[in-house]
């Protein structure tokens, strides 16, 4: 696919710039903060960005390319869509919109269980190629029902959540109204107020709604009924007791999110889980945990030959996905920067994004002299 990107927006700083505009404010900062003091939020990034790699400038150099093979599937480039909760309150339709740019760009996009498409619709945009993220019910029936649905609609790739036992203390969330059960005050209005173009979409697509978990909500539920609803239809803590059923019902990849240490990367393979994500949920849950770059170098150098080890969490650039890929990543994701794009540019806001991404890090690759994204890790220059 030609990679075309609007040349007054060409970083993700760009689209975060013109997302903060085009957005109410609770929106905005539902998607760009972090938890507690933002600790963690930043160092994701900026110990992300003291990786250093080596460039080849004397070496023959046959060209470059993004295509990269996980899970037995050939992308077009080492990076995906990350789930995200509650997109279209960020900006309407945007599962949708992603979820098609991704179909177009050979990437892969994870649809959450608690976005606001539904597993069937974003299974029919990309034909059956999504991948979907399950948050763990409390009943079993659910659970069943849930993983049925993401094989009927052929979804490649299960992915189980490990990072929430317990939701993330964000402070604007709260003084937002943003927290379970979310509120809507005057403030709140006024903001929707002054975003005409987000007010016109959200009327257009309906106000977001958990798509995916209708058919299980009684009907009416207002936003009280809605926190009690969701505390006592999800129990976020992973172990054994629960992998093992989702392991032996699930016939496609399965993959774990959030792992933060070797301990638990260890715990994965011998439950017969097929990749992990090292992740911190974008600096969402655990102020005062490790960046996800430190323990992605050490799960990969002892476990990359046994299990596929992915990350997300603080990536936000071309550089950014080679500095990981080069650190031992096989494969990576972006939560928050395909947002800024469809936030700031709407419906073309996920090719855009994409589009950017595939420019930046092939540019990196021809200067590096790297020819494919397997040879990232011979450009590392290892500081220790």
């Amino acid at each position: 696919m030609a990679l075309t990107f609007d040349t007054r927006y060409p970083s993700i700083d760009d689209l975060r710039n013109k997302a903060q505009k085009r957005i109410p404010k609770f929106a905005f900062e539902y998607l760009d903060g972090g938890c507690n003091e933002d600790v963690n939020l930043l160092r994701n990034t900026s110990e992300l960005r003291e990786v250093q790699l080596k460039p080849n400038y004397l070496k023959n150099h046959h060209g470059s390319s993004l295509k990269t093979k996980l899970f037995g599937i050939e992308y077009d480039a080492p990076v995906g869509i990350a789930p995200i909760g509650l997109q279209g309150l960020i900006w309407p339709n945007s599962p949708e919109i992603l979820a098609k740019a991704a179909f177009n760009h050979n990437i892969p996009f994870i649809l959450s269980t608690v976005s606001t498409s539904s597993i069937e619709r974003i299974g029919e945009l990309t034909e059956g190629k999504a991948w979907f993220q399950l948050y763990h019910p409390a009943e079993d029936t659910l659970r069943d029902d849930l993983i049925k649905r993401a094989a009927e609609a052929e979804c490649p790739v299960l992915v189980i959540l490990c990072d929430v036992p317990t939701f993330g203390f964000r402070p604007r969330d709260i003084r937002n109204g943003l927290a379970m059960p979310p509120k809507m005050s005057i403030k709140n209005v006024l903001q929707v107020l002054g975003k005409p173009s987000w007010a016109l979409n959200t009327l257009k697509y309906g106000q977001p709604n958990f798509e995916t978990l209708k058919p299980y909500m009684p009907k009416g539920l207002d936003l009280k009924q809605l926190g009690k609803f969701m505390d006592h239809t999800f129990s976020g803590r992973l172990n054994e007791a629960k992998i093992k059923p989702i392991r032996d019902m699930w016939k496609g990849k399965l993959v774990l999110k959030g792992v933060a240490n070797e301990v638990d990367v260890e715990e994965a393979i011998r439950l017969g889980i097929d990749g992990v994500i090292v992740s911190n949920h974008g600096g969402r849950q655990l102020d005062a945990g490790e960046s996800t770059i430190k323990p992605l170098e050490r799960i990969t150098a002892k476990y990359g030959d046994k299990i596929e080890v992915m990350i997300d969490s603080g990536l936000r650039s071309g550089p950014d996905i080679a500095r990981a890929m080069a650190s031992g990543a096989k494969f990576t994701f972006m939560g928050r920067s395909f947002m800024y794009g469809v936030s700031a540019l709407g419906n073309k806001g996920g090719d855009h994004t994409i589009s950017i991404l595939k420019t930046q890090l092939l540019q990196v690759m021809e200067q590096l002299c790297c020819e494919t994204v397997e040879d990232f890790p011979n450009h590392l220059i290892k500081t220790n």
